[in-house]
């Protein structure tokens, strides 16, 4: 089978992100073989869930998958592991943003496509629809996770995906400083 690396980005973020480039770019680079997709994801997570799930399917069978998922992204990772057994290197995921996005309930804005929409009650809902409770397959998972991580508690990542591989650097922050060092070996690791 073809190999696939699939970036899901975070919350109010986009193919833009920093990350998303340097995995594009070191494919390009070193792996051509690799298909890069990394979607613009829906805002809403009930659409953002549909949306993916129609994505993994058209590649399931001629392709061989692996998952890159920050932030928001790593949560929806940990949920299409569970749904198409895929691996995934999850990067600061959140583990619980039905806690975490209760602060952006009202008007968002997406700083990189500079689309608004509004965040309801009902959409913190349809995230805890898809919660993870416990990682049935924890050798599927590679937890990359920055103590200094400003938006989310860092501690509620270890604990989550304790029987998995993790890479803890103190400091750091949201964004993974340094994340430039990892494109090989999450290559490696997802099996491409």
């Amino acid at each position: 089978m073809k190999p696939l690396l699939l970036y899901i980005h975070g919350f109010n973020s986009s193919p833009l992100s920093h990350k998303a480039q340097v995995m594009a770019e070191y494919c390009r680079r070193e792996r051509p073989d690799i298909r890069v997709e990394v979607p613009q994801m829906p805002c809403y997570p009930a659409e953002a869930v549909a949306f993916i799930e129609e994505y993994v399917q058209q590649f399931t069978g001629e392709y061989k998958i692996g998952l890159v998922g920050s932030s928001l992204g790593g949560y929806i990772s940990t949920w299409l592991n569970e749904r198409f057994q895929l691996p995934a290197v999850l990067v600061n995921p959140a583990v619980k943003p039905y806690e975490l996005l209760q602060d952006y309930l009202g008007e968002q804005q997406n700083p990189y496509t500079g689309e608004r929409y509004w965040l309801a009650p009902k959409h913190i809902e349809e995230l805890r629809q898809i919660d993870v409770a416990a990682i049935p397959r924890p050798e599927q998972f590679w937890l990359l996770q920055q103590e200094g991580d400003e938006v989310l508690d860092y501690r509620q990542a270890v604990e989550k995906y304790a029987a998995c591989r993790q890479t803890v650097e103190p400091e750091g922050d949201h964004s993974f400083v340094g994340f430039e060092r990892y494109p090989t070996d999450i290559i490696k690791f997802l099996g491409l």
